[in-house]
């Protein structure tokens, strides 16, 4: 059964989708089998993976019961590595959720019936906090949660936890974090150097060993419809992500929560 894992986080900008797109291609060259699915009406991991115009249904039509997900799944340029688009008429299922029961889980019980098939799941979710994202987190098992090497992205990196417990307490789901990721790192910058020590002094659960550099080769490759590995397989971007992989899989035959939530030990004090 999938590891289900919520790409996520409240703030814009960070590299969720970047994460989401280059993660799941990894997964894949690594043997692993993996569907990521784009649940933002911006589309972006879609057009990243060089799927620029609906063609099709979409996630969209999934979640609303229009199409089952087996007529939904594409494949991408990389083996063992498949894709369910998004498109910005996404947007139109919060009006259409929101009076119908159990509106949360419409994504859980779209994604469930894929699980069996897939040993990673990857849902990159919207930044805002929205019936949507509230639908990925529900879907999900756990979370990754991209922050940019800045000092405002410790405020989002705070709101997002509440809103993470919001959702263990009220909603009674056992949602875990897989570990924070630190993106645009520059290490030659001062502040880059602070934020990430901040992070990997106060955060409260994993924090991945690998810092994704600011590179151009990442900001260039969705441009071209092409993952890192495809687009500048050698670059400094395309061996953090490598690395990612590998962090990640190695999660795989550890126990929740001791070996992964709290791993140093101390408070919340971002």
């Amino acid at each position: 059964m999938a590891r289900v894992i919520a790409v996520c986080n409240q703030k814009g900008g960070v590299g969720k989708t970047t994460t989401a797109v280059n993660l799941g291609s990894y997964l894949a060259a690594f043997g692993r089998k993996v569907l990521l699915v784009d649940f933002d009406p911006q589309a972006n991991a879609s057009s990243a993976l060089g799927y620029l115009a609906p063609d099709g249904g979409t996630i969209y039509h999934g979640v609303l019961g229009a199409m089952e997900p087996r007529q939904l799944i594409r494949p991408t340029m990389i083996l063992n590595c498949h894709f369910i688009p998004s498109a910005n008429h996404l947007s139109g299922a919060l009006v259409e959720l929101v009076n119908l029961p159990e509106r949360e889980y419409f994504l859980k019980k779209f994604i469930d019936k894929v699980k069996n098939d897939y040993d990673y799941i990857l849902i990159d979710l919207p930044p805002t906090l929205s019936l949507l994202m509230l639908n990925g987190l529900l879907a999900s098992g756990e979370v990754i949660i991209p922050v940019q090497a800045e000092y405002y992205s410790l405020e989002g990196l705070s709101q997002l936890l509440s809103t993470l417990e919001l959702v263990r307490n009220n909603l009674d789901h056992d949602l875990k974090v897989a570990g924070a990721l630190i993106t645009m790192y520059d290490k030659w910058e001062h502040l880059s150097q602070e934020v990430a020590k901040n992070i990997r002094r106060n955060f409260p659960h994993y924090v991945f060993e690998v810092e994704i550099p600011r590179s151009v080769s990442l900001a260039e490759a969705p441009s071209f419809g092409k993952p890192i590995l495809i687009y500048a397989p050698y670059s400094q971007g395309a061996l953090a992500y490598r690395r990612l992989a590998t962090e990640v899989m190695r999660q795989e035959n550890l126990a929740w929560p001791e070996t992964i939530s709290g791993s140093n030990g101390t408070e919340n004090n971002l």
